[in-house]
């Protein structure tokens, strides 16, 4: 374990408002919006919830930022889910993990 210097993170909890179908409509380009911000080494990570009553995004940066982009998920932007942004600060992290936080 390693210490990190605090790191502003934010986890992003999407949570579906319409039936799987209908948001399976728009998954294509929520993983496209998923994937840029993941060449960006913005999003660190993404993953459906279990069960699949929405998802999870982890994303380096501030809970205002963070917000803005995440009201741009095709999910969000299509009425198929809501999200909401849970704003922490990294402190501590494993080796492996620590130097993504930077």
């Amino acid at each position: 374990m390693v210490a990190r210097p605090m790191t502003p993170l934010c986890l992003v909890l999407l949570t579906y408002v319409k039936p799987l179908d209908e948001v399976d409509r728009h998954r294509a380009a929520h993983v496209r919006w998923i994937e840029n911000y993941v060449e960006e080494n913005v999003m660190l990570l993404a993953g459906r919830r279990d069960p699949p009553t929405g998802g999870v995004l982890l994303f380096k940066g501030e809970a205002d930022v963070v917000s803005e982009e995440a009201a741009k998920d095709p999910f969000v932007v299509n009425g198929v889910a809501t999200f909401e942004v849970i704003p922490f600060t990294a402190t501590l992290a494993m080796e492996e993990i620590g130097d993504l936080l930077c």
